[in-house]
C-alpha cells in the first residue's frame, strides 16, 4: 500500500486540464475539493502533493485557460492589419468561444470569482490583473492605431480600451446567462459603432 499522502501516478497535465473545466463551470469557490478530485481522477493528497493548494491548482488552471481555450482574442487583437479590425475580430472570436459547444458559456478569467471577494482576495486580485492586462492590450493596440492615423488625434484611447473591455467581460457574463452565438454577435457589431463615430466606418471593400 502507497504510504498516505503519496502523488499517485497519474498525467498532471490531464487533470490540470479537468479542474481547469470545473472551475470555468462553477468559480472558484462552487469547485469543491470533491468536484475536483473526481475530475481530475485523484484524491486529495495527490491533489495538494502535484499542486500544493487549490489555489496553486487555479492558478495554474487560470494560466493553461489562458493559453488555451482563452488565447483567440489576443491572437485576433493582435494579427488583424488595423486596430478596428483587431478589436471587432477580438470580440467576434470571443463570442465563438463563450459559446462554443462542449464547453462552459462565458470565459473563466471573468466569471472564475469577483473581484475584491472578502473569503478569497488573492484570487479575485489574481484574476483582475488577467483582466486589467487584456484591456491593456486593448490599449497598446490603439496606440498602434492612432500612430496609423486610424483614429483622430486626442482621441481619449484610455476611454475606449475601458469601454471595450467593459464589452468584451459583459460578453462573457450574457453568454453565462444563455445569450447566444447570434446575439453576441450582434453586440460585437453594435460596439464598433462607437470607433465609426470617431473615425468614420471602414472603406466598403466590396466594391471595386
Amino acid at each position: 500500500m502507497a504510504e498516505r499522502g503519496r502523488p499517485r501516478n497519474f498525467d498532471r497535465a490531464q487533470a490540470l486540464r479537468k479542474a481547469m473545466d470545473v472551475f470555468w463551470s462553477k468559480g472558484y469557490e462552487g469547485a469543491s475539493l470533491t468536484d475536483l478530485t473526481e475530475a481530475m481522477g485523484i484524491n486529495s493528497p495527490s491533489l495538494y502533493g502535484a499542486f500544493g493548494s487549490k489555489e496553486s491548482l487555479f492558478r495554474e488552471a487560470v494560466e493553461l485557460y489562458r493559453e488555451t481555450e482563452g488565447s483567440s482574442g489576443r491572437r485576433a487583437l493582435q494579427d488583424a492589419p488595423t486596430a478596428r479590425e483587431g478589436i471587432q475580430s477580438m470580440l467576434l472570436a470571443s463570442a465563438e468561444r463563450f459559446t462554443a459547444p462542449g464547453h462552459p458559456p462565458g470565459c473563466l478569467i471573468v466569471l472564475g470569482a469577483p473581484s475584491g471577494c472578502v473569503n478569497h482576495a488573492s484570487v479575485g486580485d489574481f484574476l483582475g490583473d488577467n483582466r486589467r492586462d487584456m484591456q491593456g492590450r486593448i490599449l497598446a493596440r490603439l496606440h498602434a492605431g492612432a500612430a496609423d492615423g486610424e483614429l483622430p488625434a486626442g482621441t481619449d484611447l484610455k476611454g475606449l480600451a475601458a469601454f471595450y473591455a467593459t464589452v468584451l467581460h459583459g460578453m462573457s457574463i450574457q453568454a453565462r446567462d444563455g445569450a447566444t452565438r447570434k446575439t453576441l454577435q450582434a453586440v460585437a457589431r453594435q460596439a464598433m459603432c462607437a470607433w465609426d463615430a470617431l473615425a468614420g466606418p471602414p472603406p466598403d471593400r466590396a466594391r471595386s
